[in-house]
């Protein structure tokens, strides 16, 4: 990634991100899970690189991951927990420190959340106006806002949208980690 290269010193270790996941064919939006990426991958030859990479695919569990996107389709937010999603999410940007550090971590601009907004009301696929929104669509809201993300910034945040969206789901099944976000 030549954003995290400095061009003017000596060569050092080479910084890659890499990834394994699934592309939806409904919409194009990329579904990255944790255990397929690397977020930074510093390496000096091909020979490490190459190792890397194999491991991480070899510890990527794609049957895992689809499952996952399975669950998301069983679960449904009200409007209002919708909302009250929304919000809680542009408030989160301007949250004390000390508040955001007992928060699950959130890279979602509020540009993002407002194409999400938008597309609740005009998506033809995902967009859920008037009714309860299954997880699989608000994830798919997240990913498609995720679109306009700058590269060294876009696959953090298509991970952070599978933290989100399987973040809430369990919130929505008692969990307390992400139940800040809808309550």
């Amino acid at each position: 990634a030549y954003n995290h290269t400095n061009l003017y010193s000596k060569k050092g270790a080479e910084r890659f991100k890499v990834f394994a996941g699934f592309t939806c064919k409904v919409c194009t939006n990329l579904c990255v899970s944790t255990d397929g990426f690397l977020s930074c991958l510093e390496v000096t030859n091909t020979k490490d690189l190459y190792r890397a990479v194999l491991e991480m695919f070899q510890s990527y569990q794609p049957a895992k991951h689809l499952h996952l996107m399975q669950t998301l389709g069983n679960s449904y937010l009200t409007e209002h927990q919708f909302c009250q999603l929304l919000g809680r999410m542009r408030l989160y940007q301007s949250l004390p420190q000390g508040y955001q550090k007992d928060i699950p971590k959130m890279l979602i601009t509020d540009s993002q959340i407002n194409t999400v907004a938008k597309a609740y009301i005009n998506d033809k696929n995902f967009g859920s106006l008037g009714n309860d929104i299954s997880m699989w669509k608000l994830y798919n809201l997240l990913t498609g806002a995720n679109k306009s993300s700058y590269i060294d910034s876009f696959l953090d945040r298509a991970v952070n949208a599978t933290e989100i969206a399987t973040g809430i789901n369990a919130a929505l099944h008692g969990d307390t980690k992400y139940k800040w976000f809808i309550d």
